[in-house]
């Protein structure tokens, strides 16, 4: 017998929002979970029944690979990036670069690898993007601009891939309580009750994935119950 359940691709996989992704997903998909670390990735894989992938995502050849031993493929879900808040004085050619390359570019090519296979399941793409995407975030040009340049890329998609009906969305939460923001703020600032609950945000990838075939759920605004910030 045929094997109908729907397939998902999430990176970002292995930690904070992704893998809440990949748990939420794997409900009712074939999920394939794809990261760098591959221990937490095997974590992930044996909690959740996922398919691992380690993969660089800047990798173009090595990502290639993969997705050409992909037959279909209904679901694609953008949630690696990388954050680290520099402003235009502190920020070399490098760290503009890296981050480019980590949250546009990457996500981009994999969009155009497994745009065949998506146009044939009538699929979704869903970027998850940022507060930053849509207002200044101070201190922090360079990922703020990347945001902003990922919002622009899922806009024009969606207008692009209107004839193949592929659904394209961008899910934009506010701080959220992942590795990545403990990263960033000091541990004795850090108070995780203020902040999005990771699996707040896979809801809202479900939210967005399980729409009425005759719409799309386009701009999804994720924020905390109290805003910790209003600019």
């Amino acid at each position: 017998m045929t094997d109908t359940t729907p397939i998902a691709l999430v990176t970002g996989a292995s930690s904070g929002m992704g893998k809440e992704i990949v748990r939420e997903l794997a409900r009712t998909h074939r999920v394939i979970a794809v990261g760098r670390d591959p221990e937490r990735l095997a974590t992930v894989a044996a909690e959740t029944g996922a398919v691992a992938w380690q993969l660089e995502l800047t990798d173009a050849a090595a990502v290639a690979a993969r997705v050409a031993t992909l037959d279909r493929l209904d679901v694609l879900v953008h949630a690696a990036a990388i954050l680290r808040g520099l402003s235009v004085e502190a920020a070399s050619v490098h760290d503009w670069a890296e981050h480019f390359a980590v949250n546009v570019t990457a996500p981009a090519e994999l969009t155009r690898l497994t745009l065949p296979l998506l146009r044939d399941r009538t699929g979704t793409v869903v970027f998850i993007g940022s507060g930053a995407g849509t207002r200044p975030a101070p201190g922090s040009a360079v990922y703020t601009a990347s945001k902003h340049a990922l919002r622009g890329l899922a806009d024009v998609l969606r207008i692009d891939e209107e004839p193949h009906r592929l659904r394209v969305a961008t899910v934009a939460p506010g701080q959220t309580d992942t590795p990545m923001l403990r990263g960033m703020i000091p541990g004795d600032a850090y108070d995780a009750t203020r902040y999005i609950r990771p699996e707040s945000v896979a809801a809202a990838v479900r939210f967005v994935v399980d729409a009425p075939v005759d719409v799309q759920i386009t701009d999804v605004a994720v924020r905390p119950r109290r805003e910790l910030s209003r600019a």
